[in-house]
């Protein structure tokens, strides 16, 4: 047993001294400055994944505003001047933005490629959600959300807002309910019809109860998504395969057919699904998974930030009630408790630059995200001072927290300063600066280029309508005022708006109205 135990040891160091000497990657001439870390296939994995922002900058320190790491099998340069942003966006010719996320949202969704060279779909799902996400479609979408949010803020929760009467919850629990809740509704639809149904009432809340399940298939999922993401097999985690499947299930089109107002989105792609794509039926169904999580994922721990600073900051909760009792007063929209509800367009919404700096500033603070390109071909990379050769199916990144942070950019960046995308006129603020000179990219949450989120205007309108619901219809305050904030949860580092590490007591009332 001991030899044996001594055979297997040897064989093992034999086997990583081996990759030492003769897999690890050498750095050619030309090349960025190269960390293939001490683990076979992890590489840097581990220090980065600890907390990727400290691992970059100490990387940058040593060796510059470019360099490779590998990580996890693959070989990453990660370019840290944000200068130097432009020129790789110019690399459409070289540099493939679409490879990483089409196999990724098949790696983790469960569907087959929706890559149109895989010959599954012809489907061109950035113009999809484009079409039906921006322009004459969102305001649709911002029409049905704000009607979603007030019916879950104020009718599906009743039973807990007993006259005068002080509810205490969980902030992230709350934003997540009710984000998760209204969302759902505002893109899937309704299973009842509103205008001529007997049993309403009951059917509303067999909807609520269907709503809320999803909801906890939902985080079931969730939790193991960067494991996924870095290429772990779903089968590896029983329940929360389980929870994908269940969620697949709800959004089957035989499903879907029997809810009212779907949006224009799910609408679309289910006639794109049964039109232009192989895919089969559970298939179709975890491409909407997909559009769910994309809706969701971030949205719901950016509104808990955006309104955790704003409760832990008197002065922004000052500025930020004024705004919204200003815009309502302007549309002529009273606030009451007798059914009828706020109406905010588009235009409207538009105009709360305070309400616009206080969701930056929280997002800014949290967000994680990582735009990622993959090289077609070998190529040389020209940036602004300097050229670097880049192998084929190596990846370039950029990790834009380096930038929210950077104190040249953000004076005191640790800090939530509401007003700090204002200028002094109040207005949006566009100017920023670093060694002097002005940044065109200095704001990075939903990434940028061809690439950019194109959910993000949907995703900050209905962040600014729960919070203009919030400040209208309720008195709101922690539970403890001096509670510190809570840790970013790095293990979501790369996917967008970090979660908080424990949730954080609040309570709320409605007010006299």
């Amino acid at each position: 047993m001991l030899l044996a135990s001594w055979i297997w040891g040897t064989a093992v160091i034999l086997c990583c001294v081996s990759w030492f000497l003769l897999g690890r990657r050498r750095r050619r001439q030309g090349e960025p400055p190269l960390e293939n870390g001490f683990l076979p296939y992890l590489g840097c994995a581990l220090k980065f994944g600890a907390n990727p922002l400290e691992f970059l900058k100490e990387k940058q320190k040593k060796h510059g505003h470019i360099f490779t790491c590998h990580v996890a099998g693959k070989y990453i340069h990660f370019l840290t001047d944000p200068f130097s942003y432009p020129a790789l966006l110019r690399q459409g010719k070289h540099l493939d933005w679409k490879k990483f996320h089409f196999a990724t949202s098949a790696k983790a969704f469960g569907h087959g490629s929706i890559d149109p060279a895989e010959g599954n779909t012809t489907e061109n799902f950035h113009q999809t959600f484009i079409r039906t996400l921006q322009g004459n479609a969102l305001d649709a979408l911002i029409e049905a959300m704000m009607e979603n949010l007030q019916y879950v803020m104020l009718q599906s929760r009743a039973p807990k807002l007993q006259s005068n009467t002080w509810v205490t919850e969980g902030l992230y629990t709350f934003c997540c309910q009710v984000m998760f809740e209204s969302g759902f509704l505002t893109l899937f639809g309704k299973e009842f019809n509103s205008n001529n149904d007997k049993n309403l009432s009951s059917k509303q809340e067999t909807e609520r109860a269907h709503i809320l399940n999803a909801l906890e298939n939902f985080k079931e999922f969730d939790k193991i998504f960067p494991a996924l993401v870095a290429g772990l097999p779903i089968h590896l985690f029983k329940s929360a395969h389980s929870a994908r499947e269940k969620l697949g299930e709800a959004l089957l089109h035989k499903n879907l057919l029997k809810r009212d107002n779907l949006s224009e989105l799910v609408t679309l792609r289910m006639f794109l699904n049964d039109t232009l794509s192989t895919f089969d039926d559970m298939e179709k169904a975890k491409t909407h998974v997909a559009v769910l999580w994309a809706s969701q994922a971030n949205t719901i721990p950016a509104t808990f930030w955006t309104l955790f600073h704003l409760l832990k900051s008197p002065e922004a909760m000052r500025a930020a009630t004024k705004e919204v009792q200003s815009v309502l007063e302007n549309a002529e929209e009273s606030v009451s408790l007798d059914g009828k509800h706020i109406s905010l367009n588009r235009k409207q919404l538009d105009n709360m630059p305070i309400l616009d700096s206080i969701i930056k500033e929280a997002m800014r603070l949290s967000s994680a995200s990582m735009t990622f390109r993959v090289a077609n071909e070998d190529f040389t990379l020209h940036l602004e001072n300097d050229s670097y050769n880049i192998r084929k199916d190596d990846i370039v990144a950029l990790y834009p927290q380096l930038l929210h942070f950077d104190p040249e950019i953000y004076a005191d960046p640790l800090t939530f300063k509401y007003n700090r995308f204002l200028n002094e006129k109040g207005e949006e603020k566009t100017d920023f600066y670093r060694n002097g000179r002005k940044l065109k990219h200095y704001y990075m949450p939903f990434g940028t280029g061809i690439a950019k989120c194109p959910g993000r205007l949907f995703a900050v309108h209905e962040i600014k309508q729960f919070l203009a619901l919030i400040l209208s219809y309720f008195e709101i305050e922690l539970v403890d005022s001096n509670v510190k904030c809570p840790s970013l949860d790095q293990s979501r580092a790369g996917l967008g708006i970090l979660q908080p590490s424990n949730d954080v007591d609040f309570r709320y009332r409605l007010k006299c109205l």
